[in-house]
């Protein structure tokens, strides 16, 4: 049999302390540490602590050439070598392994740069309300963030070393103007109205629809819309958690630009329901409500709008042309943050609010959607939907455009 490393693999080196009672007694501090190698690769669920010579097998075996097992056996150990092909640290040749090999194989065809793969597996979250453990640890306002942080830096930004000012001319108003100022971040949505369906279709046509299309070589077109994008790839999908919209059934969708149409999507209830029992705000949702609490981190006022439209980059679309590229994952962020400030804008032109929020589960999301959170996975959530009358939740409208007083 042949053998491998798998494709993406990270190695941390993690202290470990302590107390011992008997150390101090014997004179010492009484703090105990111990170092740990940690291993994180995409075929693990949680990180595998290795012993010092896994972690020198897995230093001298390539990720690209095949070597012999068996000299490896003899240096390090049949146990050792079992042991990591079991994890998918190893790859192996054979039949036994052939699953394991197949997952790594097609890991490497989507072409991940190793640090954004990293940041990527880190950064996921899984189950949290994050709005509730800000709220209990006094952070959900200026005052708590203020006395638990100090002063933050300065509002406006100085340059000492700077030179003379350049006064420029201030620009003379136009309608777009007022909707710039009118963009604020909804935290109070009307649930008892519904979004009319010609409102929510223009959202998504400006923001997510074909706006031309050229054709570059064979299978190989390239979309406009109206952000730009790294590449001109535009690997950012938009699927859709409706709620309350005329005309619209209740469920996930799928929204096809160039088609300009949503296609409904299965839902399996009780798997979206599988982690609602550990939050006690969240167990007499239905599997709908849930699903929108929990995608945006359990912050309830996000929770409450009409759609939830969640942008899910297709990494793959992106990796195609930029092979295990540093800069690569960085233009699938800028991807969604365009899409989601002209979805934003949009919504505003049609009298609508609106809100970004990348404090979302990812994991909760992709299990509701079916997706591999290597080859597509969410980066932030946007909702939109009619104004509540009254501001129940604060909102920061420093200009009085929304909230008059």
């Amino acid at each position: 049999m042949r053998i491998r490393r798998c494709t993406l693999l990270r190695l941390e080196s993690s202290e470990e302390t302590h107390f011992d009672l008997e150390a101090l007694l014997s004179g010492g501090t009484g703090v105990v540490s111990r170092m740990r190698w940690l291993a994180y690769a995409p075929a693990l669920e949680a990180p595998m602590e290795l012993e010092a010579d896994e972690v020198a097998l897995l230093g001298q075996v390539s990720p690209t050439d095949w070597v012999q097992a068996a000299p490896v056996r003899q240096r390090f150990g049949a146990a050792s070598v079992r042991r990591l092909l079991r994890a998918g640290l190893l790859v192996g040749s054979t039949q036994p392994w052939a699953s394991a090999r197949e997952e790594d194989e097609r890991m490497r065809a989507l072409h991940w740069h190793g640090v954004a793969a990293d940041y990527h597996r880190a950064s996921r979250w899984g189950g949290i309300d994050a709005a509730g453990e800000v709220e209990e640890a006094g952070l959900h306002n200026a005052e708590g963030l203020r006395s638990a942080y100090g002063a933050p830096p300065p509002m406006l930004h100085k340059r000492a070393d700077g030179g003379a000012t350049t006064t420029l001319p201030w620009a003379t108003r136009t309608a777009f103007d007022d909707v710039l100022d009118a963009r604020t971040t909804c935290r109070n949505f009307d649930a008892g109205r519904m979004l009319p369906l010609a409102q929510f279709a223009q959202v998504l046509e400006r923001t997510f629809g074909e706006r031309g299309r050229v054709h570059g070589a064979d299978d190989f077109d390239v979309l406009k819309r109206t952000s730009p994008s790294g590449g001109a790839l535009h690997p950012t999908e938009c699927y859709v958690i409706a709620r309350r919209v005329e005309g619209l059934a209740p469920g996930l969708y799928h929204y096809r630009p160039s088609e300009h149409a949503l296609q409904a999507l299965p839902m399996d209830p009780a798997r979206i329901l599988a982690s609602a029992g550990k939050h006690a705000v969240a167990q007499d949702m239905g599997a709908l409500d849930y699903l929108a609490w929990i995608a945006v981190g359990g912050q309830p006022y996000f929770a409450k709008a009409h759609v939830l439209c969640i942008l899910a980059p297709r990494f793959h679309r992106n990796f195609w042309k930029y092979r295990n590229h540093p800069k690569a994952y960085r233009v699938c962020i800028l991807d969604v943050g365009h899409l989601s400030q002209t979805l934003l804008l949009s919504a505003t032109e049609a009298g609508l609010g609106s809100y970004v929020t990348a404090a979302i589960n990812e994991i909760d999301i992709e299990r509701a959607l079916g997706l591999e959170s290597w080859s597509e996975s969410p980066l932030a959530v946007c909702g939109m939907g009619p104004r509540a009358n009254r501001m129940e939740t604060y909102e920061l409208d420093p200009n009085r455009r929304i909230w008059p007083q």
